[in-house]
């Protein structure tokens, strides 16, 4: 059957897939995939690296064939390069709202020589998840990539798993996660976002909050394997397990960061029910917060470095850099430094980062560079030894 819109084929990993003539779909020279009759983005194709580069780790992990549910699948590019590219997928089951989606994705799929593993069906995101919420149907991995907010997916995209399986989302709405409007990220999240820094590394706690939470409703405790924030979204993969004992330690893993604008003290309080003082141990100002969110780790460093081992096979050296940051910082706390804004308070040059990183080391700080900022770095290090650390540079090069 053809298709009522002109196409070209893109190769992307060890796929081919046909996707709506970008050049027809424009503002400017820009390519909208909004657009588009049916849903394609380039510049997420970093993304979908990432993706089958976790999807290998996860299911060497679970040492058997796994199935695979994409709810979104746009014109099935994700999905199809699970089937093709990760080893031991018995089905990868795709699905989306958009007929004109479906008859692209089917076209896809038999192009790619799939056909057999991978079906495509044409219903509501919410509706396909809840009819693989029976325990005989069930997914081990779902990845949710949406346009905008996953969270009115979430709930169904974890009642569809499997005991100990996969989910993967991804959220495009970095504005109210970031700050920009408190009262949608408080709606969508149920967290108080904050205009930081490291709002981006907020904003994936945020998401991760509200996994938390639709988790534990349903006795799933959470483990965090990986999360990154690259471009114009944030990303996450989590593994839930039946316990309600693990779920109520995942909820205790929920709290608060409190950050002071005027001398960049910040700290963090593991609580439910805070008594947030707001006032800043460190310089007496007013401090502002962000929460709840979850503070625990936000990357598996023996999953990131298995991951890492795999990545030269995708011959990208973007997945490769971003992975070797991630395990870098695999064991820092929350939040994050910016040596530029540091030096700034305290009107000093701006050493190298890798100085200060050696420096902090060699007094017995944890300390590491993050993905989220170039001149980011996270450290256990208080902020008044982080200071001395900078001066003490500034003394050695005069």
């Amino acid at each position: 059957m053809s298709l009522p819109f002109p196409t070209e084929t893109v190769a992307e990993g060890l796929t081919s897939i046909l996707v709506p003539k970008l050049s027809l779909y424009t503002k400017g020279s820009q390519y909208v995939p909004s657009l588009a009759p049916v849903f394609y983005n380039p510049r997420m194709k970093l993304n979908r690296d990432v993706a089958v580069l976790a999807l290998r780790a996860f299911q060497r992990r679970l040492g058997r064939p796994i199935k695979v549910g994409e709810p979104l699948t746009g014109c099935g590019i994700r999905g199809i390069r699970f089937a093709r590219e990760v080893p031991e997928v018995d089905r990868v089951a795709l699905n989306d709202l958009n007929p004109l989606a479906v008859r692209l994705a089917e076209r896809n799929v038999t192009n790619n020589d799939v056909a057999g593993r991978v079906t495509v069906t044409n219903l509501d995101a919410n509706t396909f998840l809840a009819l693989h919420a029976n325990p005989k149907e069930r997914f081990d991995a779902v990845d949710v990539d949406p346009y905008g907010s996953p969270s009115p997916f979430v709930e169904n995209a974890l009642l569809s798993l499997r005991n100990k399986g996969l989910l993967a989302v991804t959220a495009t709405d970095t504005a109210p996660l970031c700050g920009v409007s408190p009262a949608a990220c408080l709606r969508k999240y149920q967290g108080k976002p904050l205009r930081t820094e490291y709002c981006r590394e907020l904003g994936i706690r945020l998401i991760l909050n509200t996994i938390v939470l639709t988790a534990a409703r349903h006795d799933l405790g959470m483990k965090v394997l990986l999360t990154h924030a690259t471009d114009h979204y944030l990303r996450v993969y989590v593994q839930v397990t039946r316990s309600s004992q693990l779920a109520d330690a995942s909820v205790g893993r929920r709290g608060y960061v409190l950050h002071c604008f005027h001398c960049l003290h910040r700290t963090w309080n593991l609580s439910l029910i805070p008594a947030l003082d707001l006032r800043c141990p460190a310089c007496g100002g007013r401090m502002g917060y962000a929460g709840p969110l979850w503070l625990g780790p936000l990357v598996e460093g023996e999953f990131c470095r298995g991951m890492l081992e795999d990545a030269e096979t995708l011959s990208d050296l973007r997945v490769s850099r971003l992975l070797g940051s991630l395990t870098e910082e695999a064991d820092g706390p929350p939040t994050f430094y910016v040596v530029d804004k540091v030096c700034d308070k305290l009107d000093t040059p701006i050493p190298p980062k890798r100085a200060v990183l050696e420096e902090l080391r060699g007094r017995g700080y944890f300390a590491g560079g993050t993905h989220f900022h170039p001149s980011g770095l996270k450290t256990n290090a208080p902020l008044d030894k982080l200071r001395k650390v900078l001066l003490n540079l500034r003394a050695h090069q005069h």
